[in-house]
């Protein structure tokens, strides 16, 4: 069974503050996941919270085909305006581990991500990685990064 990595940055001209504000709302989540996987919070998280470790969120999405599934997944770290990570305990993966780092620079935040997944099933979900779960994957990732250079300007902005 394949660990996978997905690596992705993002430069923003927004404070550190800001990009906290909003990374730190596990609302946000839906807000930048893309509509068609019917992203809902459903464990009465209210939409004024703020992330802390030991926090569990779960969700219900439609990753693939229409189907319905549920995740939890545990805010296991967070340093404030720095970082997050986040570990799924119950969904579509045999291990979900994503990290979320925050960097001030000049003009604005520096966004990092890594996710480290293996998908179940050993050979069955490696090949279903290099069928569909890659490329959906690189979809989200991809319409964050729209997202949030919709939300709050992006690398043309910097010089």
């Amino acid at each position: 069974m394949s660990t996978y990595i997905i690596r992705t940055e993002q430069k923003l001209p927004i404070t550190l503050d800001a990009a906290w504000d909003f990374i730190s709302s596990p609302f946000n989540l839906e807000v930048i996941t893309p509509q068609d996987m019917k992203f809902d919070v459903t464990n009465g998280v209210l939409k004024t919270d703020k992330m802390y470790a030991g926090q569990l969120i779960c969700y219900k999405l439609t990753p693939l085909l229409n189907i319905k599934m549920e995740w939890v997944t545990e805010i296991t770290h967070v340093k404030d305006h720095s970082y997050f990570i986040d570990e799924q305990r119950f969904g579509p993966y045999a291990f979900w581990h994503h990290q979320h780092f925050l960097e001030p620079i000049e003009g604005g935040v520096i966004m990092r991500d890594i996710v480290h997944y293996k998908l179940p099933l050993g050979f069955l979900g490696n090949i279903a990685h290099w069928l569909f779960v890659k490329n959906k994957l690189k979809g989200i990732f991809d319409f964050r990064f729209q997202k949030m250079e919709e939300l709050f300007g992006g690398k043309n902005k910097f010089k």
